[in-house]
This record gives C-alpha cells, sequence and structure tokens, in this order.
C-alpha cells in the first residue's frame, strides 16, 4: 500500500508564522526569498522581479520555465508542493506578448510565488507542459489550450475542455474573439446540439464501475450499506 507524509503548513519555516499582511504597497516591498534562489540559479533565464501587492512575480524565459519550476517543486529549500492555479493573460495592446501564469504555494514554507512566462505574438504558442511535475496541470493545461490556443508540449492528452472537439470559431478569451462569436446564435445552438459530449472518452472515464472495486474493501463496504459520501 503506498505511504503518504503528511504535510503540515508552515512545518519548515523558522520564526513566527506570517500574519495577514496589511497596508501593502502597490509595487515594491519585500520579495518572496524564492526569487532570488531562482535567479541565483537560474541566472539569466530569470528576465524580471517585481513584488506587486505583497505578492511575487517572477518571469522566466519559455526555454527555461519548465526546469526552473521543477527545481521550485524538488529542491528541499523550496518544495512547492501545490500548483493552485495555471492560466494566461492577453493584453489589449497588441505588442505585449502573451503572458502564461503558474501559480505556485510551498506549503512547508507557507510562501507563494507567481511564475510568468511570455510569448511573442506571431509565434508559434507553444511552452512545455509541467503536467510530469504536477498531475493537477491536466485540465488547467486543456483549458487554456481551449480558451487561448496555446499549446502546452508534452502533454498526455492535449483537448478541448469547456468548448467541444469540433469548435471552430478559435480560442474565446483572445482578444481577438467577437463578442457574440464568428458565428450566429442558431448556427451555435446548431453546432452544439449535434455535438456527442461522451465520443472522446473512455468507459473508464464515464463510469465509476472501476473505480469502486479500486476502493478500500471497509469503504466498499459501508457504501454498499447506503452511506453516502459528500463534502
Amino acid at each position: 500500500m503506498s505511504r503518504f507524509d503528511v504535510v503540515r503548513t508552515g512545518a519548515s519555516a523558522s520564526g513566527d508564522q506570517p500574519a495577514t499582511q496589511r497596508n501593502l504597497p502597490h509595487r515594491g516591498g519585500e520579495a518572496n526569498p524564492s526569487a532570488k534562489a531562482l535567479q541565483d540559479k537560474f541566472r539569466s533565464a530569470v528576465t524580471r522581479i517585481e513584488v506587486i501587492w505583497g505578492e511575487t512575480v517572477v518571469y522566466v524565459d519559455p526555454t527555461a520555465v519548465h526546469e526552473a519550476i521543477r527545481w521550485l517543486h524538488n529542491d528541499p529549500s523550496q518544495r512547492y508542493d501545490f500548483l493552485s492555479d495555471l492560466t494566461a493573460v492577453e493584453y489589449r495592446d497588441a505588442g505585449i506578448p502573451i503572458e502564461v501564469v503558474w501559480h505556485l504555494r510551498s506549503l512547508p514554507y507557507r510562501r507563494f510565488l507567481r511564475i510568468k512566462s511570455q510569448l511573442e505574438k506571431g509565434a508559434p504558442l507553444e511552452i512545455d507542459s509541467v503536467y510530469d511535475i504536477y498531475r493537477s496541470a491536466d485540465w488547467l493545461e486543456r483549458e487554456c489550450y481551449d480558451m487561448f490556443g496555446i499549446r502546452f508540449l508534452g502533454h498526455p492528452d492535449l483537448r478541448r475542455l469547456l468548448m467541444w472537439e469540433s469548435y471552430k470559431e478559435g480560442y474565446p478569451l483572445r482578444k481577438d474573439f467577437p463578442l457574440r462569436g464568428r458565428f450566429s446564435r442558431s448556427e451555435q445552438l446548431r453546432q452544439a446540439l449535434a455535438q456527442n459530449p461522451e465520443a472522446r472518452y473512455s468507459m473508464e472515464e464515464l463510469t465509476i464501475a472501476d473505480a469502486f472495486a479500486d476502493l478500500p474493501p471497509d469503504m466498499r463496504e459501508r457504501l454498499n450499506k447506503g452511506e453516502r459520501t459528500g463534502e
């Protein structure tokens, strides 16, 4: 049976535990110490460090961001064990690159770090997947691909998540996407109703039967007796 180590928040932090910060400046202030450690480790690949409303943002070159995130995850002095979010930002100014954003948390050290990587428009919107580091990146990267068209290289199953697979209107969160879409409402409805939402899923994804068989015997017994689970 697999063994899981309990991670206690702040267990590796030294000194007093942080309190809620107040009266923070918009820009400036003390940076997360992981930012300097990252810069010392990856040198020129770290292109910029900012502190905005008390949160540290580190800009990393797209070619190095996968290794940088892996190091933050694996190094004992960092232990960023939780990918809380992954998204992208496209600014209204056409000259500003699209940013891919990772929100990382180190539970043992009670630290938060925002990693950004900029993708120039006109070049292929591609960047390495972090699925091999964080399994939680699976659907986050699929959503980012679905909404922005960013391809995550190495993702094992990169396909649309919110829109159907044959959706042809583009990427809804891009700034060049029309407010009402590219097709008429009737055509959008016709295409949506014509889809089979189960067509791209395996039976393992659509049934809980196999998952039930893998549950511990005591849990299967409780469920068979009618016990209900929930949050």
